[in-house]
């Protein structure tokens, strides 16, 4: 009888433990997670062509935010301003570019299976904490967990997270 108590206890003391390290790397990516299902949601929604302009919107406007010449009017604090003040200005320019891009980027010869679908839309999302990382003023307002700061943070990595979007619709869109 004590066996059977000993091993039921040793049996949910492992399922809780593993269920707990389980929750703990999902929530861990949970940034990742949650862009990638926006992403994912949107290629679903609106389809293969307003997917790829987006993705094509993501580079075009860097390239404008980059070098917007009146970043210094914009808020520095408080340090949430600040971060609203160049999110929204980066996600305006999206906006824009991705209107433009849409009306150029047909979806009746584009090709995008699935796990293409999948695997673009993690890109996308690494492209966006990537950029959070190095361009936006993100550190001052959220603290990553160690591990997402792992991939993002090192300035090494900043070229390989900003590629990869254009290296997987490389390969992937047909």
């Amino acid at each position: 009888m004590n066996a059977t108590i000993s091993s039921f206890a040793q049996a949910n003391t492992l399922a809780t433990h593993t269920a707990l390290s389980a929750w703990a790397a999902t929530s861990n990516f949970l940034i990742v997670i949650v862009l990638l299902g926006v992403l994912f949601l949107f290629a679903r929604y609106a389809g293969r062509g307003p997917f790829v302009a987006l993705l094509l919107a993501f580079y075009a406007a860097y390239a404008l935010y980059s070098a917007f010449p009146y970043a210094s009017l914009l808020p520095t604090a408080p340090p949430v301003t600040a971060l609203f003040a160049h999110v929204g200005l980066y996600a305006g320019l999206v906006g824009v570019f991705y209107i433009i891009l849409r009306r150029v980027v047909v979806s009746d010869f584009l090709s995008i299976g699935s796990f293409g679908l999948v695997a673009l839309s993690f890109l996308g999302a690494a492209f966006l904490l990537a950029l959070a990382y190095h361009v936006f003023p993100v550190a001052t307002t959220y603290h990553f967990t160690s591990a997402v700061s792992t991939l993002f943070a090192p300035n090494s990595y900043f070229f390989w997270w900003f590629a990869a979007p254009a290296i997987g619709l490389f390969f992937l869109a047909r």
